[in-house]
């Protein structure tokens, strides 16, 4: 079934963006004007390591996607890990399975959910897991980059980007009751254009909460999207979910497929790894 685009952003635009800023204040967050130095990870050098004999497997983290109840003050980290193809480890020889699928994993609060896209949908496509179930408890490897640099202006993104410094950018979405989320993500590609002066960050994949309702375990609201913005108050999605194949107006197939994109009022904030 189709990703209900209506019922989510109906949950999440009731917030504006001095809405925002008021849970950021209420969760402890710093405002928008605060003089706090920005931070963020060093994702060329931030790692989840499993711990188990059998494979101590190291994955790159991707991104960071951070949920914060202002009710409670709880605030809970997620981690999608670098996308991998299904494979018959340490075997002596075909190490790729030949009914293959993608292999991407995201933790945090104990779990594993693991995503397998295979050629065409299939129910295990999703699988929550205690951490204990894969690969021992995870060693987080979790690097700060050093100096860091607020983009907010044209021309310090166009320097940024032309003189080859790694970009990180922070996506903040609202959603039910208060609830806010910050999803922060190296720019893998950044879109320039010296005539109009404009940009335009295109990554993924992320983990985008759907915030629209409450999930017990919260890592279920996550789902596979990318993330596209070129302005400071609002992003594009667009969501990894059951797409069907129309061929002659006649439905042949269904898969797993980024599909139905959609725009959410958001606070986006640019970051570059180093100084201008």
């Amino acid at each position: 079934m189709l990703l209900n685009r209506r019922r989510l952003v109906q949950g999440l635009v009731a917030a504006s963006c001095g809405a925002l800023s008021a849970r950021r204040a209420a969760a402890g967050a710093p405002s928008a004007d605060a003089k706090t130095p920005p931070r963020c990870l060093d994702y060329g050098r931030s790692f989840i390591c499993g711990t188990a004999s059998f494979n101590a497997v190291r994955f790159v983290i991707e991104s960071r996607t951070t949920i914060v109840d202002p009710r409670t003050g709880r605030a809970a980290d997620y981690y999608p890990c670098a996308s991998c193809k299904s494979e018959n480890t340490f075997a002596p020889k075909d190490l790729f399975q030949k009914e293959n699928y993608d292999f991407l994993p995201v933790l945090g609060e104990g779990h594993w959910l693991v995503f397998r896209r295979r050629a065409a949908a299939s129910p295990s496509y999703r699988q929550l897991r205690k951490v204990e179930d894969l690969w021992g408890p995870p060693n987080l490897k979790l690097v700060e980059a050093g100096q860091v640099t607020v983009l907010d202006t044209w021309e310090k993104i166009r320097d940024a980007t032309a003189c080859g410094l790694p970009l990180v950018a922070r996506t903040e979405i609202a959603g039910h009751e208060g609830i806010r989320a910050v999803i922060e993500y190296p720019v893998k590609t950044m879109n320039i254009s010296l005539e109009k002066k404009l940009y335009q960050v295109d990554t993924g994949p992320i983990a985008f909460p759907d915030l629209s309702t409450p999930c017990d375990p919260q890592i279920e609201c996550l789902r596979l999207a990318f993330v596209a913005f070129n302005a400071p108050d609002f992003a594009d999605f667009i969501v990894e979910q059951p797409t069907p194949i129309v061929e002659g107006g006649k439905q042949v197939a269904e898969v797993h497929h980024y599909s139905n994109p959609f725009s959410l009022p958001a606070k986006n904030t640019l970051l570059a790894v180093g100084s201008l």
